[in-house]
C-alpha cells in the first residue's frame, strides 16, 4: 500500500488527488460519484487520504521548492483561501511561486494571513528577481537583501482600463502605448535572452521613455483623487520595477504566468468553498504543486501520481530528483520508446 496501514491503493489515491486538485471536483461530489458506482468512501475519509498522500510526497514538494528558489526569475501571486475557524471562516492565503525555464516547477504555499512573513520565509535564501504585483508586503521581502523586484505591465494596463470611464482619451492612448510594448515582446518571444534584451533596449526603452513623459503630463492635468490619476500614480510609483524587464532579457513583461495558476486555485475555492484547518491548507499546497507542475509539462497527473505512489516509499533521497514531473516525463517517454522498439524487434 502507498499509505502505511491504508486501505486505498495507489490508483485510487491518484484518482482522488487528480480529481480534487487538477479537475477541481470537491470531495463531496466525489463521494456521490463513488456512491453511484457502489462504493462508500466518505469525504472525510478522502480528506484523510489526501493528507496522507501529502505527507508521503512532502520530500518531493520540498525539492521542488528548493529548485524554484534556484531560479533566476520567480513569479509570485496570492489569493484568499477561506479556512474554517470556530464556526466561521477566516481569510488565510494561498501563494504560488513559479520557477523559470531552468527550474520549471510551480510551488504553492499556504499561510494563515497575507503578511509579508509568508513570502519572506519562503524566499529567505533567494537573491535574484522576484516578479510580482505592487502588493506592499513584498517591500519587506526585498528590503535589505539582493532581490530585484520586477513589476507587471498587465496590472498597470488593468488599472488604466478600470479608470477608463473617467478619462477615456487618456485611457485610449495609455493602453495603445502599453500595447506597443507587448508588440515588441511578440517579436522577442522566440529569441535568446541576449537577443531579447538587445531588442528591448533598442525598441522598448524609447517607448518607455515616451510613456513616462505622457504619464507625468497627464498627472499634471488631473486632480489627485481622480480615478485616472490614481492609475497613473500606480504606474509612476513602481516605475523602476516596471522597467526591470528592459534591463534583463530573462524577465517577462508581466506576471500572467502566476496569475493563471491563482485562477485555478480560485476555481477550486469556488467549488470546495474552504479548507478545514491549517493541515488542510498545507495538503492543498503540496498536492496542487504536483498537479500544477504536471500540467505545466503536459503530464497526465493521474498516471504520474499512480507511478509516484507505487514507487516513492522505496525511493532513496538521492534518487528523488528522477521523480520530479519533468524528469519523470523524459524517463517515461524513454521507457515507452524502448518497449515499442522491443515489440517491433520480437
Amino acid at each position: 500500500m502507498a499509505i502505511d496501514k491504508g486501505m486505498a491503493g495507489p490508483g485510487l489515491l491518484a484518482y482522488i488527488v487528480t480529481s480534487k486538485f487538477s479537475d477541481y471536483l470537491p470531495l463531496y461530489r466525489l463521494e456521490d460519484i463513488f456512491q453511484r458506482q457502489g462504493f462508500e468512501i466518505s469525504r472525510a475519509t478522502q480528506s484523510v487520504w489526501c493528507g496522507d498522500v501529502a505527507n508521503l510526497v512532502k520530500p518531493l514538494y520540498e525539492l521542488m521548492a528548493d529548485s524554484v528558489r534556484a531560479s533566476h526569475v520567480v513569479a509570485t501571486d496570492d489569493t484568499i483561501m477561506p479556512m474554517l475557524s470556530k464556526g466561521k471562516t477566516t481569510n488565510a492565503r494561498m501563494w504560488v511561486y513559479v520557477g523559470d525555464d531552468g527550474y520549471p516547477y510551480n510551488v504553492f504555499d499556504f499561510t494563515l494571513n497575507r503578511g509579508r512573513d509568508g513570502p519572506k520565509y519562503f524566499l529567505k535564501n533567494y537573491r535574484q528577481v522576484l516578479l510580482a504585483d505592487a502588493y506592499g508586503g513584498y517591500n519587506g521581502v526585498v528590503a535589505g537583501n539582493e532581490i530585484t523586484r520586477a513589476g507587471c505591465w498587465a496590472h498597470m494596463k488593468r488599472k488604466v482600463i478600470d479608470a477608463e470611464k473617467s478619462a477615456p482619451e487618456i485611457a485610449k492612448e495609455a493602453v495603445e502605448r502599453v500595447r506597443a510594448l507587448y508588440a515588441v515582446e511578440r517579436q522577442a518571444q522566440d529569441k535568446t535572452v541576449e537577443a531579447r534584451l538587445q531588442l528591448r533596449q533598442s525598441q522598448t526603452a524609447p517607448l518607455l521613455a515616451q510613456l513616462r513623459e505622457r504619464l507625468l503630463a497627464w498627472k499634471e492635468q488631473l486632480l489627485p483623487k481622480h480615478p485616472m490619476a490614481e492609475a497613473i500614480n500606480y504606474a509612476l510609483g513602481q516605475w523602476a520595477e516596471l522597467n526591470v524587464f528592459c534591463s534583463d532579457g530573462a524577465v517577462p513583461i508581466d506576471n500572467n504566468v502566476s496569475e493563471r495558476e491563482m485562477k485555478r486555485v480560485v476555481l477550486n475555492r469556488k467549488n470546495s468553498l474552504f479548507v478545514g484547518n491549517p493541515r488542510g491548507g498545507r495538503t492543498a499546497a503540496i498536492l496542487a504543486s504536483l498537479t500544477s507542475t504536471s500540467r505545466r509539462h503536459d503530464v497526465d497527473p493521474q498516471l504520474y501520481l499512480t507511478q509516484l505512489l507505487i514507487n516513492l516509499p522505496a525511493v532513496r533521497i538521492s534518487d528523488l530528483p528522477a521523480w520530479l514531473p519533468d524528469r519523470w516525463k523524459l524517463d517515461h517517454k524513454a521507457r515507452l520508446a524502448w518497449l515499442q522498439n522491443d515489440t517491433r524487434a520480437s
